[in-house]
């Protein structure tokens, strides 16, 4: 039996650090793909064939930040958590739990369809005291049916209620550092009122992004957007002003969160260029909210 101070605290350390998923398989198809397109507003034109190709079957493209629910909103087997004896599993209380960054790195393009093997662990956990919170970093890793690297998404965790553990507090990720100059160019995306509702569909059907009462409960006036679709919105935005919309350039595309975006809003989204490098940053004018910083997209 634990003693019983241990029943109060959510992450054990360094025990997390070899915690773990089993391998699970997993598959997608072309309506997936379309499905989280049209879920980051792409399509709207029918008549825009450059946006039709990651919307229509033929010739489909896949947006790379499509690798966030891909797996997590297919049919999987085998998810349960590994730890090897002796050692204790953490919880984090995820009613305080919030995304902070995401990352995206593709060893090679997405192809529409396809059979995969992920697994996940916990590669970093950071304690920034008892009131401050918990910073935990994930990475899931996916592979082919030949065994070949395809992607590896890294995110991080601001879990609010789970500080005081114990850990290291310096080490955490350092956020990519924004140009100070002016940006050399700005695309804006008006987002539909029901963007949530569509964009819930691809597998985070969390009331917050749906129902008015859960949302007025955790303090906000509406439903709010999922921060991984205004994610996958600034990557829209490389797409159309960078890459002529083709994915295939895209190696990696990271971001942190940093205010929510209600649908209806316009997003206006910032990039500098330097080089093979495009930094960006998300803003809402209307309420003068930054939702999206120290992003950065890498270019093969």
């Amino acid at each position: 039996m634990r003693p019983a101070e241990e029943d109060t605290v959510p992450i054990f350390y360094p025990d997390i650090l070899e915690q773990r998923t089993a391998p699970r398989t997993f598959s997608y198809g072309d309506k997936d793909v379309m499905l989280y397109a049209l879920g980051i507003g792409l399509g709207a034109d029918p008549m825009d064939e450059r946006e039709l190709a990651f919307v229509y079957e033929r010739d489909l493209k896949v947006v790379p930040t499509a690798a966030t629910v891909l797996a997590s909103g297919a049919r999987a087997r085998g998810a349960a958590p590994q730890l090897a004896p002796g050692l204790r599993q953490s919880q984090l209380n995820y009613l305080m739990v919030v995304h902070g960054e995401q990352k995206v790195e593709l060893h090679r393009p997405l192809s529409p369809s396809g059979e995969f093997t992920s697994e996940t662990r916990t590669i970093g956990a950071f304690d920034k005291g008892q009131d401050k919170g918990a910073v935990v970093v994930n990475e899931t890793v996916w592979l082919d049916t030949e065994g070949r690297k395809v992607a590896t998404l890294t995110g991080s965790t601001f879990a609010r209620g789970d500080g005081g553990f114990g850990g290291p507090s310096e080490g955490a990720p350092v956020p990519h550092e924004t140009p100070k100059r002016a940006p050399d160019m700005t695309v804006r995306f008006a987002t539909r009122p029901d963007q949530a509702l569509i964009y819930r569909l691809n597998g985070d059907r969390n009331p917050l992004h749906s129902d008015p009462g859960s949302a007025r409960k955790s303090g906000f006036p509406r439903p709010i957007l999922h921060g991984l679709c205004t994610y996958g919105i600034t990557c829209r935005a490389i797409l159309q002003a960078v890459t002529d919309y083709d994915p295939e350039p895209i190696l990696s595309h990271q971001a942190r969160f940093s205010a929510p975006v209600f649908p209806g809003d316009t997003i206006a989204v910032d990039l500098w260029r330097d080089g093979r490098e495009i930094s960006f940053e998300a803003r809402v004018e209307a309420r003068q909210a930054t939702v999206i910083r120290n992003g950065l997209t890498r270019l093969r």
